[in-house]
Parts: C-alpha cells; structure tokens; sequence
C-alpha cells in the first residue's frame, strides 16, 4: 500500500511538472500530433497525392502519429529518469521500476486524453462505431506493456551507459519514417514485386502492429486479424517480462553509478 501511495505521487508530480505554468495543460499534448498530421498531409495528401487510396488520410495519419508519440515519448522521457531521481533513489528505500513506470504512466495518461477527443471525431467521420471498438482496452494495455518494457530498459542502461539516451534519440528518427504511420506497407513501391518488404514493414517493426490494431478499430471499424492481436498481446508481455528482468538484474548498483 506504501509503495502505491508513493507511486501514485509520482505520476502526480510528473503531470504537475510536464504542465507547470501552462494554461492549456493536456491540450499542448494535441500541437504536435496536429502539426505532423497537417504537414504530412500537405505534402504526401496534398502536393505528392502519394497515397490516393486512403480516404479521409488526415484521420488515417493522426491515428498512428498519436501511437507513435506514445511510444517513442515513453522512452525519451524514460531514459534520464533515474538520473533525474537520483536523489531519491540513495536516500529511500522503495521499487526502482515505480520511476520509469510513473514517467510512462504520465505518457499514458495524456495519450487517453488525446484518444478521448480523436475516438469520437473518427467515428462520426468514418461510421466505424463498431463491436470491434471493444477490443481497444486490450490493444491499449498491450501498448502500455510494450512501452513500460522499453522504459525499464532505456532507463536502467542509461543509468549506467549515459550514451544510451542521445543514442535513442537519433534512432527514433529513421525509426518513424519506416513505421507505417504515413502509408500503409500494401502501398510501398516494390511490395507487389517484392513482398518480403511489405512482411518486414508489418512485423519486423515491433510497433507497427500496435498501429495497425489501432487503426483497425478506430480507422477501419474492423477487429484486427488475429496474427495482429496475437502480436501485441506477446509483443507487450515480451517487453515487459524483458524489461523488469534485466531492470532488476542491473538495478543493485543503481546508487553507487547515479
């Protein structure tokens, strides 16, 4: 009970500090999804019409900027999180992974905000209110495992190895472009001829399937296939087991290298 106490103090003085001083709060949490939507849309919508076969593409774009923005700021604010907590952590005795899950806590907590305004607005626009919508929750939950389980790695090794974090940063940059946020893999040229590439779009990226089971239920009103749920459902519990595994290898010498 004493450790939910403190964690739940965590996520409170998170979500004080990320909107200190705003007087908008969460809704800042809706600029940079609206910007990349509006960008993308602009140019691959727009001037390169690159993807015509996607009706109402600035929707089909948001759904997987939101996820993507999830993800990747999990781990970015993750990373320096035990740095930052330094202080509490050689003084109180308490589960190190409880400063890492507050961070993706917080992350999640802002994405529900966002996924409350965009949920209605799709289904109005594409008429996707469905039976499939009640597999959200669990496609959901899978993502907050996923994340948390790359939370606990990123956090702990760059307590130890401080290249880790700008090392993340510039990964997740070519990471989003070959994640099918902006296309889907059907569309990619050279599918057709070479299919391999559109089986690595769609599996060998861990979070493609999280965007695809998204848009499945929110986009396209259709449950996902199966291969998809199974995939984040053990994508998730795989990252998390992972994740606390090689945390809690690593984490007794968290005091002494902080």
């Amino acid at each position: 009970m004493g450790y939910r106490y403190l964690f739940e103090q965590m996520v409170r003085r998170e979500l004080r500090q990320k909107y200190k001083g705003s007087a908008l709060g969460v809704v800042w949490y809706l600029v940079n999804p609206l910007v990349l939507m509006g960008a993308y849309t602009l140019m691959f919508g727009v001037i390169l019409d690159a993807f015509p076969g996607i009706s109402d593409y600035p929707l089909f774009l948001l759904v997987g900027i939101v996820v993507w923005a999830f993800f990747s700021g999990s781990l970015l604010a993750a990373a320096p999180s035990l740095l930052d907590q330094s202080a509490l952590i050689r003084k109180v005795r308490f589960p190190r992974e409880a400063i890492p899950a507050s961070v993706v806590t917080v992350q999640f907590v802002t994405f529900l905000a966002l996924l409350v305004l965009l949920t209605p607005v799709t289904l109005l626009i594409r008429g996707t209110l469905s039976a499939a919508l009640l597999l959200l929750p669990v496609i959901l939950v899978a993502l907050y495992a996923f994340a948390l389980g790359g939370a606990l790695v990123v956090s702990v090794l760059h307590a130890y190895f401080r290249d880790v974090g700008p090392i993340l940063a510039a990964a997740l940059l070519p990471w989003f472009f070959i994640t099918p946020i902006f296309y889907t893999p059907q569309d990619t040229p050279g599918v057709a001829s070479h299919p391999f590439i559109g089986d690595l779009l769609t599996w060998a990226n861990p979070v493609a399937p999280f965007i695809a089971a998204t848009r499945d239920v929110l986009y396209s009103g259709v449950a996902p296939g199966m291969d998809t749920l199974v995939y984040v459902l053990a994508a998730g519990a795989i990252a998390l087991v992972g994740g606390r595994l090689l945390f809690a290898r690593m984490q007794s010498e968290l005091a002494v290298v902080l």
